[in-house]
């Protein structure tokens, strides 16, 4: 696994890697050692789809923690693989249907089918607060964004791109491509913690009658 190590700011490291797999092996690693208390310093571990942003304590040694950091041996998955599954009715009744269906070379039936019948992930947050990068077990549904972006998708809007799929949290400008809609609330200041996929949730969809 190609992982590149630069400085970020006057306490952390970014941690580039090849693919949101190795951004999952890289941080479950990492949040072994903390948790184990093998590496001292760390305050907080952040995932992106290439990244890990590893901040450090201010009296961390910023130059021994990015070559432990080098030397750490990835490991496979969030120990959450494990936890509870995330239920969420669908309505498939979006715009986009039709597109995802041509795009991949399924019927809408099947396009629904692929969608509910895998156990979906959160790789990573970003984009609004709520919003959950899930990738999926198959590349069935593998689509690329819309060439046109919406100026406004509405809030609870489930939607694809590339090998992600999401659900918007609010009302919002996007590009992806829409294929339903929940009630869910995927973000609430009242709920702790606000956001309801957060990263290594395991999610899986189903049609609402």
């Amino acid at each position: 696994m190609t992982r590149t190590i630069r400085p970020c700011g006057d306490r952390g490291l970014l941690v580039e890697v090849d693919d949101v797999a190795a951004v999952t092996a890289l941080h479950t690693a990492l949040r072994d050692e903390v948790a184990a208390g093998r590496l001292a310093g760390i305050v907080d571990l952040v995932r992106g789809a290439r990244t890990v942003l590893v901040r450090l304590a201010p009296r961390a040694d910023v130059r021994a923690t990015a070559g432990i950091v080098e030397r750490l041996e990835a490991r496979g998955s969030d120990a959450t693989v494990e936890g509870d599954v995330l239920d969420l009715a669908v309505r498939y009744d979006g715009e986009d249907l039709d597109d995802v269906a041509a795009h991949t070379g399924l019927s809408v039936p099947e396009v629904v089918s692929a969608h509910t019948g895998q156990i979906w992930t959160v790789a990573f947050a970003g984009f609004a607060p709520g919003f959950g990068y899930l990738v999926g077990e198959d590349d069935r549904l593998v689509v690329p964004r819309r060439s046109d972006s919406r100026v406004s998708v509405p809030a609870g809007s489930v939607a694809l791109a590339a090998e992600f799929s999401g659900v918007y949290p609010r009302a919002s400008p996007g590009g992806w491509q829409l294929i339903g809609r929940t009630d869910e609330r995927m973000w609430d200041l009242d709920r702790d913690p606000p956001a309801l996929l957060t990263p290594g949730t395991r999610v899986r969809f189903h049609e609402e009658g």
